[in-house]
């Protein structure tokens, strides 16, 4: 938690959320991936000021426990003095002990989402699905709240004045809004209406453009002129490798294949160099026109 310090921007951590995603689609189905096509509305996870703090954390958690179908966990809310935002006790279950920072005392429309994350892990913890290392676990966390539909909860925690800064979770503003710009171009959901952080509509802006720049990019047909131009003079000199790029060639026969990753969930793709293809994700199912 990142509180009245600095706070990172960019996008230092694109590959491993770009991985989680990938590990989302592997672990769970395209199917079950799609069964979240409706994100937390902010009704479900109000906390104002006049409500009891013990009985509204456990409403908040509920909710949360609902929206990501674990109907059989039982989340216990306590408050004290830690310096991280908030922290779980993953164990066997059905009953699982979270505590908040006590900061959330009185910072209460923040509780849903340092919640959003909390409970995120109890489900990673179902799954059995995790990435080795604490720092890329926190992000797979934070990407699959974020994907799964809670997380635009986490970027709206994010608010910065002359004053005073506040993050929760551990990616950048950048990177939480580009995982909810690839949610949103899955799903036709428009999470930027729920934002009461200009700052979160602001990182929202910047990670649409870059999920916008995952469908535009070669061999895909949507790529502009300069990545055409540069797709084919690397296809004249493959297969050297072409550093920079997401593509890459390999001989197949008398002829050459291109590998890509799949502009939704990263799953490299693999077809034949032959002019204009229709490829589809065996993972996720999305059809890609390209011209290789």
């Amino acid at each position: 938690m990142a509180n009245d310090g600095p706070v990172e921007h960019g996008y230092p951590h694109l590959e491993t959320v770009r991985a989680a995603i990938n590990a989302l689609y592997k672990r769970l189905s395209n199917d079950t991936v799609q069964t979240f096509a409706t994100s937390v509305v902010p009704a479900d996870v109000a906390f104002g000021d006049t409500d009891d703090l013990y009985l509204g954390a456990q409403r908040v958690a509920r909710e949360l426990v609902r929206h990501y179908r674990l109907p059989d966990a039982r989340l216990v809310v306590s408050f004290r003095e830690m310096r991280h935002a908030a922290n779980v006790e993953l164990t066997a279950g059905p009953e699982y002990f979270v505590e908040l920072n006590d900061r959330f005392r009185t910072h209460r429309r923040d509780i849903g989402a340092a919640l959003a994350h909390e409970v995120m892990h109890v489900y990673l913890h179902r799954l059995d699905l995790s990435f080795p290392g604490t720092r890329d676990n926190e992000i797979l966390t934070d990407t699959a709240a974020t994907y799964l539909g809670a997380g635009w909860l986490l970027l709206d925690a994010f608010r910065q004045d002359a004053a005073s800064s506040q993050k929760l979770g551990y990616l950048t503003p950048e990177e939480f809004g580009y995982v909810l710009a690839k949610r949103a171009l899955v799903f036709g959901e428009d999470p930027s209406v729920w934002f009461t952080s200009p700052q979160a509509y602001t990182a929202y802006v910047r990670g649409m453009a870059l999920a916008r720049q995952d469908e535009q990019t070669p061999p895909l047909t949507a790529a502009g002129w300069a990545g055409r131009r540069r797709y084919a003079r690397d296809r004249r000199h493959a297969p050297a490798p072409h550093p920079g790029v997401p593509y890459s060639f390999t001989p197949d026969g008398t002829g050459l294949r291109v590998s890509f990753p799949c502009p939704t969930c990263h799953q490299r793709i693999r077809i034949p160099v032959r002019g204009r293809v229709r490829a589809r994700c065996a993972l996720c199912r999305t059809v890609m026109e390209c011209d290789t």
